[in-house]
């Protein structure tokens, strides 16, 4: 019984570190190390069915501010998301919960038409233009994945992408393992589909 506990134990929390490294590891791909005075934050927004941002949409936005960079002369803050599941768009939804409750005190930038994460980077697209560096934010397998559709979408704006602070020893750590499984399937169905 002993053995059968120390080995359920240890299973389980390799699996809490693999998980943890994974989305480590997918916070930092695609990314450089562009430099500049000014940046852009992009916060991809998640299906909000209510009239508040819901858990997910505020852990983002959270996120987000993480990732302002306060020493930057000019730092935007763009919320991506149309009203997909609900009567408001999740970029509204995000930018409420960022002045009235985080105390965010700039203006952010809604982009509300995107109803899929390529359009949240396409729509995004003109105001990245004339910044130096951009950070994509959101749960690290989704930040990466939006970051290799500005690839996709823009190359030259892509190598101005650097880090943003989406990863968080810890932060919603038993769900970790399920999103690098999810990333994992997502990059096997990409290489078997050429």
């Amino acid at each position: 019984m002993r053995k059968r506990t120390w080995f359920t134990s240890t299973s389980l929390v390799l699996l809490l570190l693999w998980g943890e490294w994974a989305n480590w590891r997918a916070s930092r791909r695609f990314v450089g190390s562009a430099t500049g005075p000014a940046e852009a934050v992009v916060v991809l927004g998640y299906r909000n069915t209510g009239t508040r941002a819901n858990p997910m949409n505020r852990w983002r936005v959270r996120a987000g501010l993480r990732s302002v960079d306060p020493d930057a002369a000019e730092s935007r803050l763009i919320l991506c998301g149309g009203a997909c599941a609900g009567p408001y768009s999740e970029a509204a939804l995000m930018a409420r919960y960022a002045v009235d409750t985080c105390g965010y005190r700039g203006e952010p930038v809604l982009e509300e038409l995107s109803r899929s994460t390529w359009e949240n980077i396409a729509f995004a697209i003109p105001y990245l233009e004339d910044v130096d560096r951009i950070k994509i934010v959101s749960i690290p397998m989704h930040a990466e994945k939006g970051r290799r559709y500005l690839l996709r979408q823009r190359p030259d704006l892509a190598a101005r992408l650097v880090p943003g602070a989406e990863y968080r020893f810890g932060d919603w750590m038993p769900l970790k393992p399920l999103a690098a499984l999810y990333g994992l399937r997502r990059d096997a169905d990409r290489a078997a589909s050429g």
